[in-house]
């Protein structure tokens, strides 16, 4: 069959417009990111886990500055890295996950990144009675909990990561409803979130917060889901026996992730230290430790 020039005319536009779609398909949707410059100093390299720890500047329009872990996706700067590198890069949120991407390093003579703690608790220690303050700006001792399984894990208001504080709030709380519906082991299980920055979290912050994620605001009574925050030198010592690292040149608590499970004897019985646990893994394990 022999096309006209008109016919072979619309067979070039329409081929062009195919090819336009096909490629737009094969890019990712970045429609929903939100890019943020970031500026700090390399605490940490972890490769295995794709991690690098940063005691960051404020980064503008999102968050104050903080020693945390982000996930890195330049898989060549692993092997350049150190601690007590200066570096900038972009910090990538989208969605449910966020990561630094265009990274810029620039070296430093070797020095001292931060420093673990002394230990890090595992199953069967026994918790010390550590003294904190709720949201009701009321002393609490975690001794007080014997006799309940207890949920704890460490978060701070202001952090806007999705993957970190919001996750770990989000999976409390739908921890929370799951044990509502079981009213026997409600009965036995408390949790609590304490705050790694007192500065900015007061007891009124915290209480604000916590009922906003609770649902139950004004006529949340806190008796089942408690936020704590205390003294810098309080949220230091019980934040360190269960494994968050202190950098001690910012005087600061390296933002990363430690959820526990405590049995109602008062020993650990459960470390999670990452993110992947699920509201169901926690359930689970509150539920075994009564046992």
């Amino acid at each position: 069959m022999t096309l006209n020039r008109f016919q072979l005319s619309n067979l070039f536009v329409v081929l062009i417009v195919l090819s336009v779609m096909i490629v737009s398909g094969c890019r990712p949707d970045t429609s929903n990111q939100q890019r943020y410059e970031l500026k700090g100093k390399v605490v940490s390299v972890e490769k295995d886990k794709r991690l690098v720890t940063v005691a960051h500047e404020e980064i503008k329009d999102f968050m104050e500055s903080m020693t945390m872990p982000f996930t890195l996706r330049d898989e060549w700067a692993f092997d350049v890295m150190a601690p007590g590198d200066q570096i900038t890069a972009t910090l990538v949120v989208d969605g449910a996950e966020s990561w630094l991407e265009n990274i810029v390093i620039s070296k430093a003579s070797a020095e001292p990144g931060g420093s673990p703690g002394a230990g890090e608790a595992k199953p069967g220690d026994v918790v010390p009675d550590f003294s904190l303050i709720n949201q009701n700006n009321q002393p609490i001792h975690t001794s007080q909990y014997r006799g309940k399984a207890l949920l704890l894990t460490f978060i701070y208001t202001r952090c806007p990561l999705p993957e970190y504080c919001t996750l770990m709030s989000t999976n409390f709380a739908a921890v929370d409803r799951e044990l509502q519906n079981q009213p026997e082991l409600y009965d036995k299980t408390r949790l609590l979130s304490i705050s790694i920055e007192p500065e900015y979290d007061t007891p009124a912050v915290l209480r604000s917060y916590g009922a906003s994620h609770t649902g139950r605001y004004e006529e949340e009574k806190f008796s089942h889901w408690e936020f704590a925050t205390g003294t810098k030198e309080q949220v230091k010592e019980i934040a360190e026996f269960f494994g968050l690292q202190y950098y001690p040149e910012k005087d600061q608590i390296i933002h990363g992730l430690r959820t526990v499970i405590i049995a109602p004897n008062g020993k650990v019985a459960r470390v999670y230290r990452g993110n992947e646990w699920k509201p169901e893994d926690a359930v689970a394990d509150l539920e075994a430790a009564l046992r």
